[in-house]
């Protein structure tokens, strides 16, 4: 394969894992609004569209297995493709959690809250936002907007604190609310494992940009 035309889809490559994020952060924002407007249409997209996600990983791999395959590709050239396979997953795996809440979106159609919901909209803001910002960074190959991102994670954690702790007493109380407390808290640890996944974005891009891995989520 001449040098251009590698050099080209190198950056194809790079593009494509541009609109996965884009994508990955839409799923968040709107599994997040169809929880919050008791929107299971809504929901059913966020669902439905996971099929988008999951291509879009597919076709980043297959793109890694085939540059490496037909030419024999320098360091910064395989870190490039190392780094889009690692994103690509991490990527998905966020997606995957926008299901998630897509779906107790849908278990929870037609009942009223237990409380309203304060801490884990804003989880969810601080996500996608870590999200836009690790997508700079990597476009920008920025290492020092990757680690403020991977900072942003400690606030997302100390959220879940609040809302796990918040969620834990309400149940003491009432034991009516145990059921809906189940399927908030393990949507708040779905927000917070996405955070988790951002912050491996932003390490990949570290290591994208430097040579080494260095790990950032505690």
């Amino acid at each position: 394969m001449p040098r251009d035309t590698f050099n080209s889809e190198l950056e194809s490559l790079h593009h494509d894992i541009i609109r996965m994020g884009t994508r990955v952060g839409e799923q968040i924002t709107d599994s997040m609004t169809s929880l919050l407007n008791h929107d299971s249409d809504l929901a059913d997209t966020v669902i439905k569209n996971d099929d988008i996600v999951d291509k879009m990983e597919t076709s980043i791999e297959e793109k890694c297995v085939k540059l490496i395959a037909r030419q024999q590709p320098l360091a910064i050239d395989l870190r490039r493709i190392f780094a889009s396979i690692k994103f690509a997953t991490d990527l998905e795996r966020i997606a995957d959690y926008a299901v998630d809440i897509a779906r107790i979106t849908v278990r929870l159609k037609g009942e009223e809250y237990i409380k309203p919901l304060i801490d884990i909209p804003s989880m969810a803001r601080i996500v996608r936002e870590m999200i836009n910002s690790s997508i700079d960074a990597y476009i920008n190959r920025d290492i020092e907007m990757a680690e403020r991102v991977c900072l942003m994670d400690d606030k997302v954690d100390a959220h879940y604190k609040q809302v796990f702790n918040d969620l834990l007493e309400l149940m003491k109380k009432d034991p009516s609310t145990i059921n809906q407390g189940a399927q908030f808290l393990l949507l708040s640890k779905f927000l917070e494992r996405a955070g988790d996944h951002v912050t491996n974005i932003c390490e990949w891009t570290v290591y994208l940009v430097t040579g080494e891995y260095k790990e950032m989520n505690d």
